[in-house]
């Protein structure tokens, strides 16, 4: 069942035409992998499909219901979650807080504090933390661990693993292998390309604000996508 839809869509900054006419479907359970170099357009297409960027153009559809001009909150309750690049977490907020200011907009379902922090084990001894205080992997966590006491059924998280060591990188993964466990649909901004591929079930490379190629990762090899990514490759159009 496709539980989100992107038709045509166009968002801008000021006269700069920053997403151009980005079109797919994305099937309920599924992860979907985005790449692109920087300025690309990846960030502003998926602040655009949660709300938090206004679409000059096109249609977002959630669950069969059009939301492209739905405001971001409303969208959270009908279970669309951001983490967005650079994690935005409440500095002075203990981290136990910053779960607790999201569970305040979270629509009924599994996720709740307790079962967050069963989710996200390596959270439940930092809990007592300041957010400020916390390395860039524990931010990851704690972010995306945020998010999903909205009880999302789509979780969107902008630039997985930039800036984390390896280790950290492995721990993120882990906690995002539990919420695919548990069915959440899944966008990832991914920069490492062999993650990205050993991951996800279809890859979406957007290059200059349009898709350059959209394809199934395991049809879809490494130097393919890096043609895309450079735009070498002519564009490759199958549907999540």
């Amino acid at each position: 069942m496709t539980l989100l839809g992107v038709d045509s869509l166009v968002a801008c900054h000021g006269l700069l035409q920053a997403v151009r006419g980005v079109s797919f479907d994305l099937a309920e359970g599924r992860i979907l992998a985005v790449v692109g170099a920087n300025g690309a357009g990846k960030s502003t297409m998926l602040r655009t499909i949660a709300g938090a960027h206004r679409a000059a153009a096109g249609t977002v559809t959630f669950d069969g219901a059009d939301v492209t001009h739905v405001p971001a909150h409303r969208r959270v309750r009908r279970g669309i979650a951001l983490v967005p690049e650079g994690r935005k977490l409440f500095a002075d907020l203990t981290v136990e807080e910053n779960l607790l200011v999201a569970g305040r907009r979270a629509r009924l379902g599994r996720w709740r504090l307790d079962t967050v922090l069963d989710a996200f084990p390596m959270l439940r001894a930092l809990r007592g933390r300041r957010a400020a205080s916390l390395s860039g992997g524990e931010q990851q966590a704690t972010a995306i661990a945020r998010a999903v006491m909205t009880n999302p059924r789509l979780l969107i998280v902008d630039e997985v693993s930039l800036g984390l060591s390896p280790v950290a990188v492995d721990v993120v993964y882990e906690c995002l292998t539990v919420l695919r466990r548990a069915g959440t649909t899944l966008i990832l901004v991914e920069q490492d390309l062999q993650r990205a591929l050993s991951v996800a079930e279809h890859v979406l490379c957007v290059l200059e604000g349009r898709v350059a190629l959209s394809a199934a990762a395991g049809t879809v090899t490494r130097e393919q996508v890096t043609d895309a990514y450079f735009g070498l490759h002519p564009n490759l159009s199958e549907q999540p």
